[in-house]
């Protein structure tokens, strides 16, 4: 009797994800590791390079705020509990990632994007469709954006101010792990999307980052 008090259904992986969806638009959170920035002095102070490394933060804060839905709705129609497991293990470390462009926007007097619900509500509903469609599927989905993510984390290295130390040494620890999150996915089987969905992907990501920098 108590084995069954301890297992978890469906129900209870969709309240504890609604719970976790709440405190990571709504609220701060305590990051599982060190603080990239903490031991780098901060050496933005021009009003323009505060608002570039901002726009910058902000789009990556959103970024991590659609990858935790997207973990989310992967882990909640992934097939195999490993996988599930798996998925939800990278998800902890994207609430990480996106505590630390929360801090970041804190120091630079910068606030998230307005449109954060609407990232986590869109990118859920298309994890859940990802996992919907089979494992192998799931994991190629996973892998591609992990990958398309990586290549607009060197974009904003190339795009950050250069004394911005605090804010490169955030997104160089966020491309590490993204890039280990690719390449685990292709490890475990990831199926090859096609190009016109990595097209769609890479436009839905445009628009994305195109907003968020502004609003």
């Amino acid at each position: 009797m108590a084995e069954e008090f301890r297992r978890h259904g469906a129900v209870d992986r969709v309240i504890g994800h609604i719970d976790h969806a709440l405190n990571n638009i709504f609220c701060r959170q305590p990051s599982r590791r060190e603080y990239p920035a903490r031991p780098i002095d901060e050496a933005v102070v021009d009003r323009a390079d505060k608002r570039t490394a901002a726009g910058l933060m902000r789009v990556n804060h959103a970024g991590e705020m659609a990858a935790q839905a997207l973990y989310h709705g992967q882990s909640l129609t992934a097939r195999d509990p490993k996988l599930r497991e798996q998925l939800m293990c990278a998800s902890e470390e994207e609430s990480d990632h996106l505590n630390w462009c929360r801090r970041r926007l804190d120091e630079l007097g910068a606030r998230p994007s307005k449109l954060d619900p609407l990232w986590y509500g869109g990118s859920l509903l298309i994890g859940i469709a990802a996992g919907i469609a089979g494992d192998r599927w799931n994991l190629g989905f996973l892998a591609e954006t992990e990958h398309q993510v990586v290549r607009h984390l060197d974009d904003h290295l190339d795009r950050l101010p250069k004394q911005d130390g605090r804010s490169r040494a955030i997104v160089q620890q966020m491309r590490s792990d993204e890039l280990g999150h690719a390449e685990l996915a292709e490890k475990l089987g990831a199926a090859k999307l096609p190009q016109p969905i990595k097209r769609a992907m890479r436009l839905t990501s445009k628009v994305m980052t195109t907003l968020a920098e502004k609003i």
